[in-house]
């Protein structure tokens, strides 16, 4: 169908009667201003100027450009989109004329509003739904009719369903995908101890909020668990109820004796999609899916992500049994295990980010003499015993480590490897001022070994090859300098204080033979010897 032109488009929106004059002709003026005086003469530049200003929708002029100009207000409410249709419905979003509050309008089919009974029954459901007050349950305000058009007025969520978001971002992170199953748990739960279970359980019908908050959908054709015999499907003759891809095994066969089980197996499914990226059986016919819902279990999710977690891939097997004698037995039971396993992620990912931490400042070590790098933690020679290979260790540590049991909130998935390479990357910067620090304060005097804890060991082991890397550029300046310092032997001081008092005798014995101002005496003549002949 052609585009009308602005003519006949003004013409449509005064008819519909979504805009009020005064704002639409001020609207145009400026239009009209922005366009050097002159009206465009596109419908398109137009129909955007009214947009702009919040006059209209996209949904508005869509629907005018094809020349339909009623059915915009439903009672005290005007329509500002298609949300979506269900089997049983069509979702509008509106806005209250007066109080200008945002709403979801649920506008069920003409084609049932025949039977008196089916609108009995769906006024009493939807009284029983709006009294439901729980933050993970969509809120129902209102049920009212305009003509023989009925609607149920619901809260407006700002965001997507799990649906969506899987189909747009693929399967969700592990803690993401417990989070939100967990809380669909908590609002299933609610409505289980109020007496409603949905039926109809599925990633469309769980909605995520800007702020990461779930909230269940759709309750208001649910089951009265305590009055089966007059639910509506009933009474049109309607066995099987829900989504083929989410539907459990006994629901298949009969939609009226089922019990909160039925939504917990649903749910499962949910978590299997959120985690795969796909539904349990996404091939084959309808009734080849739900024939496998009844006797197969689907593939292992470990098949599409190795690194799964067991605790989760248990969780989610233990939700999808055939048997609901075999199922968790409430929801509130499936938020314990989830929430569980998520308080124990968390403190696993907090002690790898500790010891991320502590290996990076306390761990690796450059050797600045040789290049030789050596983890602090490994290092025999920071004991004394530096005969033992590091390596040998290293390995021994590691057999160990296979050896332990199985515990899946520790393994090393993608995500925790990547947190621990950006701690790493983030500390490394910081390693040679964390070094210098050690080397500054390696005088001081060494805490004793402490092996309560493992703060005190790496302390010491780094101020251990904080000295060694320190000592080996001076190790031989340091010897001969303590050399020098050394003092002299007893001999040797035994030596020198007998040297010292012969000197000292040696002066004193010149002093006293000397004869103070006199001439000496000339020595006496030598005796004629008896047998020389006199000269006389």
């Amino acid at each position: 169908m052609a585009t009308p032109s602005v003519k006949n488009f003004l013409e449509l929106v005064q008819r519909s009667k979504l805009v009020d004059p005064d704002e639409l002709r001020a609207t145009l003026l400026k239009c009209k201003s922005e366009h050097d005086g002159q009206m465009p003469t596109d419908t398109e530049v137009v129909a955007d100027c009214l947009v702009k200003d919040g006059l209209l929708t996209d949904w508005h002029c869509g629907k005018l450009f094809d020349r339909k100009y009623k059915g915009f207000f439903l009672g005290k409410y005007k329509l500002l989109g298609h949300i979506g249709t269900g089997g049983m419905s069509s979702v509008y979003l509106a806005e209250h004329m007066l109080m200008r509050r945002q709403r979801a309008i649920k506008v069920l089919p003409k084609s049932r509003i025949g039977d008196s009974s089916y609108l009995e029954r769906f006024h009493r459901e939807a009284q029983a739904t709006a009294a439901l007050e729980h933050p993970n349950v969509v809120r129902a305000y209102d049920v009212d009719n305009a003509g023989d058009t009925h609607y149920l007025v619901m809260e407006f969520v700002k965001g997507e369903d799990l649906q969506n978001i899987v189909n747009d971002q693929g399967a969700l992170s592990y803690e993401q995908a417990a989070d939100y199953i967990s809380q669909a748990a908590l609002g299933l739960a609610y409505s289980h101890q109020e007496g409603l279970i949905h039926r109809d359980v599925k990633p469309a019908n769980l909605l995520v909020d800007e702020e990461g908050v779930v909230k269940i959908l759709d309750l208001g054709l649910a089951l009265f668990a305590e009055d089966e015999s007059a639910s509506l499907t009933i009474q049109h003759n309607e066995n099987v109820l829900g989504t083929a891809d989410y539907l459990a095994p006994e629901q298949a066969i009969n939609s009226h004796e089922v019990d909160g089980r039925a939504d917990i197996y649903g749910l499962g499914c949910t978590f299997y999609f959120t985690l795969t990226g796909h539904a349990p059986f996404n091939e084959g016919t309808l009734a080849q899916r739900i024939a496998r819902h009844q006797t197969q279990m689907p593939p292992d999710i470990r098949d599409d992500r190795p690194d799964c977690p067991r605790e989760l891939v248990e969780i989610c097997v233990k939700m999808i049994q055939k048997k609901a004698d075999s199922r968790y037995q409430s929801c509130s039971e499936v938020v314990t295990d989830l929430e569980a396993w998520r308080a124990s992620r968390t403190s696993a990912t907090d002690a790898a980010t500790a010891r991320s931490v502590q290996q990076v400042t306390a761990g690796t070590v450059a050797d600045s003499a040789g290049g030789r790098r050596s983890r602090v933690g490994d290092d025999i020679s920071a004991t004394g015993n530096s005969g033992v290979d590091s390596n040998t260790t290293s390995q021994a540590s590691s057999a160990a480590s296979e050896s332990a049991p199985f515990n899946a909130a520790l393994e090393d998935t993608a995500s925790d490897r990547d947190r621990g390479t950006v701690v790493s990357q983030a500390n490394a910067e910081d390693l040679d001022d964390a070094l210098e620090v050690q080397i500054i304060d390696d005088d001081s005097p060494i805490t004793p070994y402490d092996d309560s804890g493992t703060l005190n060991l790496g302390i010491e082991a780094e101020r251990s090859v904080a000295s060694r890397v320190r000592g080996r550029g001076s190790r031989s300046a340091k010897k001969s300098k303590a050399a020098r310092k050394q003092p002299l032997p007893v001999w040797a001081w035994g030596a020198i204080a007998a040297g010292i008092v012969v000197v000292v005798v040696i002066i004193a014995v010149l002093a006293s033979s000397g004869d103070t101002g006199d001439t000496p005496e000339k020595p006496n003549p030598i005796p004629s010897s008896p047998y020389r002949e006199s000269t006389a």
